[in-house]
């Protein structure tokens, strides 16, 4: 038998020690429990933080109310004496005289040529005519202007058209959103206010 004139390595033997591995999955379940506890205590810690917290708004809007309640009512009131003093001087100066309609347009391509040729001559010899695109001219402290403030607010309040009645609230038709799909095409919704415009004004449709 021939021997190889190079000596051959031994072959390294895997030792498999089961102690090593106990050992490794033993620490990285306890670091993995010791991460879910922090974490925890964390949550823990956040949630007292936050009920203090809701508890310190409600305690200041507690303390706030009663300071707070007495100009809020204030507030309504005169807001309330304002629209019923508005009432009366419309009751008592427009309507006898035939004025019963406020009517609000602008110079907007979108609805000048529709309100000024459908809408204006439904109540031209009963209203009082605002033009929005106006405004810089305005007396903000006229009957007039007062009257548009109160009752067309601050939203969808141009074009717009408002039909009082004695010893009623007025009827208010506001045609902005209306007219936000007559720009895409879609006219049923301005038609359909007219109508209900003629209606009020016991116009034929």
């Amino acid at each position: 038998m021939t021997l190889s004139r190079y000596p051959v390595a031994p072959v390294a033997r895997l030792r498999y020690r089961p102690d090593r591995l106990l050992t490794r999955g033993v620490l990285r379940r306890l670091f993995t429990a010791i991460e879910l506890g922090h974490n925890a205590v964390n949550t823990m810690s956040r949630q007292p933080t936050a009920v203090r917290e809701q508890l310190k708004k409600i305690a200041l809007v507690f303390i706030l109310l009663p300071l707070v309640l007495p100009l809020i009512i204030v507030a309504l009131l005169l807001f309330t004496l304002h629209r019923l003093v508005l009432y009366l001087l419309v009751w008592m100066l427009w309507v006898p005289n035939g004025k019963d309609t406020l009517f609000v347009y602008s110079d907007s391509p979108i609805w000048h040529g529709y309100m000024t040729e459908q809408v204006l001559p439904l109540v031209r010899d009963r209203a009082i005519i605002l033009n929005w695109s106006e405004r810089s001219t305005w007396r903000k402290w006229r009957l007039t202007q007062q009257v548009f403030y109160s009752f067309g607010g601050r939203r969808e309040f141009n074009p717009m058209v408002i039909v009082f009645r004695p010893i009623h609230r007025a009827k208010v038709f506001r045609f902005w959103s209306a007219f936000k799909d007559w720009k895409h095409g879609h006219t049923e919704n301005v038609e359909g206010l007219t109508n209900r415009l003629r209606t009020s004004l016991s116009l034929p449709v």
